[in-house]
């Protein structure tokens, strides 16, 4: 993980302090880089639970909103995320849920993505193989 890598990490992590999460008490923050700048979101949620939002997709939703279109990398933190019997995070406790890779494959799809469950960077085809396309013929 290189120092902008880092840097947008620590921009999740206070993120995910601003998050509101009382049923789940699963706090998380997301940042995306972008060349316009950082946008950041958190997970909320309701007692509705699907009508609740995901950080990432708030934090993408953030950037579009600000006419962001490119997104060159996105990070996400979660202080709540699962430990291991030794007490190490697990390496898979900060990655995004399944709707959140649909999001990203289709408005980040070259995007890296770092957690603060692992030093790793990844490509959505690490995180999404074979996602999901709409192909849309407009030949008649």
């Amino acid at each position: 993980m290189n120092e902008e890598q880092k840097n947008l990490l620590q921009s999740a992590a206070q993120a995910a302090l601003l998050a509101y999460a009382p049923y789940s008490s699963f706090r998380v923050g997301a940042a995306v880089l972008t060349p316009g700048g950082i946008f950041a979101g958190a997970n909320i949620e309701t007692a509705s639970t699907n009508l609740g939002i995901c950080a990432e997709r708030a934090a993408l939703t953030h950037a579009r909103m600000r006419g962001q279109r490119e997104i060159l990398g996105i990070a996400v933190a979660c202080p709540d995320a699962r430990r291991n019997e030794d007490g190490s995070v697990d390496e898979f406790g900060a990655m995004p849920c399944g709707a959140c890779r649909q999001w990203l494959a289709e408005l980040a799809p070259r995007a890296w993505v770092v957690t603060s469950s692992s030093p790793k960077v990844y490509r959505l085809d690490d995180l999404l193989p074979c996602a999901f396309q709409l192909h849309m013929d407009n030949s008649g």
